[in-house]
């Protein structure tokens, strides 16, 4: 992630205070990353799909600054949230279009880091699903997941967003990845996290 992370910091701050014109200050601070992000989701999308980078980048952004309630800690903070609006808005997105086409099969395609055989690709859902399954038991590392998956952060970034070390992110990268894996094929019963 580019960009001095105290300028967007106490633009975020500014925004907050509600000071006039701070909107479109964080916009400009933050939109190039945010379209990164909502590339590196959609690149995991099927052929054909509908709804643009732009479009996505558009609406995350109305949803984080319109977020009268929180309360931006820093930089990393932010593209956290950022990288759970962004899932929550394809899963909505594939969710309407199953709707509307009940066997058109959403399908996005993992990153070699989640899965090891390269082009494998799953249902949006299903794996939406999987991390919910993984929220209820292990809602550290399912966040882990939501940032490296949705958000496109590097192991020491989100570490950063998390406030912790990156061989923490790392341990729960690589738990969270055998729990997807086995909820994906129909098998997280047999899946207890460690140390949780």
């Amino acid at each position: 992630m580019n960009g001095p992370s105290g300028d967007i910091t106490s633009a975020l701050a500014e925004l907050q205070r509600g000071t006039p014109g701070a909107a479109d200050l964080v916009a400009q601070l933050v939109l190039d990353e945010l379209h990164r992000i909502a590339e590196l989701a959609m690149r995991r999308e099927a052929d054909g799909h509908t709804l643009q980078p732009t479009e996505l980048v558009d609406e995350a952004f109305m949803h984080l600054v319109a977020v009268n309630r929180m309360t931006w800690q820093n930089r990393a903070h932010f593209f956290a949230i950022a990288s759970q609006t962004i899932r929550r808005l394809l899963v909505d997105h594939a969710r309407k279009r199953q709707r509307v086409k009940r066997d058109y099969g959403v399908r996005v395609t993992l990153d070699e880091a989640l899965v090891a055989a390269e082009g494998s690709s799953i249902d949006l859902l299903a794996l939406d699903d999987a991390l919910l399954a993984l929220e209820r038991l292990a809602p550290r590392q399912a966040r882990v997941v939501e940032l490296r998956f949705f958000g496109g952060l590097s192991i020491e970034e989100t570490a950063e967003a998390m406030i912790s070390s990156p061989a923490t992110v790392k341990r729960d990268w690589t738990f969270a990845r055998a729990f997807l894996l086995r909820a994906l094929d129909g098998d997280s019963s047999s899946i207890a996290p460690a140390g949780v």
